[in-house]
């Protein structure tokens, strides 16, 4: 059995379709692309309306790629619109939020052949060149953002058992992984049905694992304790947050029912930044959301300036049906949020390149992904600690993938978003 896997959207989605990957192979089936495929697995996404209108698209382009495969459709957009997706858009069958871990088992309970019972194969292989897994830990958020319709899709909030998780990241280490993701939907308020909290987790992962990197994916910046933050001096524990702004100003941020106000933001990052100095921050940042000012929008500006982000994620408000913000009364004309829009990517790329720029001439170690030929040399791209993407050309004999080396960062690219790097001697 040949299976393809499609992800739209979060690092908890991927994480999903990476799990349901190695369960299909510890059942005796072949990850492969789609045109080779006897079953397509779309993992989709309803963040935004424009993830939507792709998660459409993406089906009709599935279907056609190979008419002849049986297409299993989940995720967001998938669990809110489900009737559209099995019979509008003609899929083989729909598995909502609720169900998905049982995404294998329902899938082969479809197929005319099923594939093998379970063996003892090791699930945590990877297929060749994976050298960072996404791992789910915690599902559903009890909070209710005015603009977020995730959280009506994923439900309430549920915890994987730390003894779990510790043993899955023992066997993909064992498989070759150096780096591993933690996600979830409300990642900060991971165990708060288990009566314990996230530095727990990170704790037990970094004691009783030999993971190289630790990565952590989106964290609301709230729920965080101070021993979280201490959890930052660990070495293994890479040097780098994502923490959703959204706003700049404490109206909008009201508007929004964020738990976490403008000045609130400012002393997070800095007890953050107290623990780890060179810590960099990513974030996201709505614009346009109803009722904002030109001075609320000046608000976003100003704080992500002072910051100093790394990246900013940047989402033209768009209303969801089933949420109070679509609701809200003075919705902003859509060349309003284009023109804000406009100015904070050329704030954020400026942003960008000034982080970038205060790394150079540091060695760091370089987690090396991938690499592509290019004339007489190859040319690998990687990421610091501090999640800043490095390229190095290199020998063509030479294989980098999959392995940490020190580098030393040279230039920054004429593009402005990426360094370029030279390994250190010996390397």
């Amino acid at each position: 059995m040949q299976v393809a896997f499609e992800t739209l959207g979060c690092r908890l989605n991927e994480a999903e379709s990476e799990s349901w990957a190695r369960r299909f192979r510890a059942q005796g089936a072949a990850v492969v692309p789609v045109a080779q495929a006897d079953v397509v697995v779309l993992n989709t996404c309803a963040v935004t309306g424009e993830a939507m209108r792709k998660s459409r698209q993406i089906i009709r382009r599935l279907k056609r790629a190979n008419p002849q495969a049986r297409l299993v459709v989940s995720g967001c957009y998938a669990t809110l619109h489900p009737a559209e997706v099995a019979k509008a858009l003609g899929v083989d069958l729909v598995i909502p939020n609720q169900d998905k871990d049982r995404l294998v088992e329902l899938t082969r309970e479809i197929l005319p052949e099923r594939i093998p019972a379970p063996t003892a194969q090791d699930a945590a292989v990877f297929a060749a060149s994976r050298q960072r897994a996404f791992i789910k830990v915690q599902d559903g958020c009890r909070h209710r953002c005015t603009f977020c319709i995730v959280t009506v899709a994923r439900g309430r909030e549920r915890s994987r058992p730390v003894a779990d998780i510790v043993a899955e990241l023992r066997q993909l280490c064992a498989a070759g992984i150096r780096e591993a993701v933690l996600s979830g939907v409300h990642l900060g308020g991971y165990g708060s049905d288990l009566g314990i909290g996230l530095s727990d987790l990170v704790r037990a992962v970094l004691e009783e694992t030999d993971l190289p990197r630790l990565r952590l994916g989106s964290l609301e910046p709230w729920e965080l304790s101070e021993d979280f933050f201490a959890l930052l001096e660990h070495p293994r524990l890479m040097p780098h947050l994502h923490l959703p702004l959204q706003s700049g100003s404490d109206p909008v941020l009201k508007r929004m029912a964020r738990r976490c106000r403008r000045d609130d933001f400012h002393r997070l990052v800095d007890r953050a930044r107290n623990h780890r100095p060179d810590l960099t921050v990513t974030t996201d940042i709505i614009v346009g959301f109803p009722g904002e000012t030109e001075r609320d929008f000046e608000q976003s500006l100003t704080l992500a300036e002072e910051i100093g982000f790394a990246h900013i994620h940047i989402f033209p408000y768009s209303p969801r049906q089933g949420t109070a913000a679509a609701g809200f009364p003075d919705q902003i004309p859509n060349q309003v949020k284009k023109a804000r829009s406009r100015r904070l990517h050329q704030l954020a790329a400026s942003l960008r390149r000034q982080v970038l720029t205060s790394h150079l001439g540091l060695i760091q170690p370089v987690l090396w992904e991938r690499g592509r030929a290019e004339a007489d040399r190859q040319l690998f791209t990687g990421y610091t600690p501090h999640y800043l993407r490095v390229q190095v050309k290199v020998p063509p004999d030479l294989d980098l993938t999959n392995s940490i080396t020190p580098t030393r960062l040279t230039a920054v690219t004429e593009a402005g978003d990426q360094l370029v790097g030279a390994l250190d001697a010996g390397h």
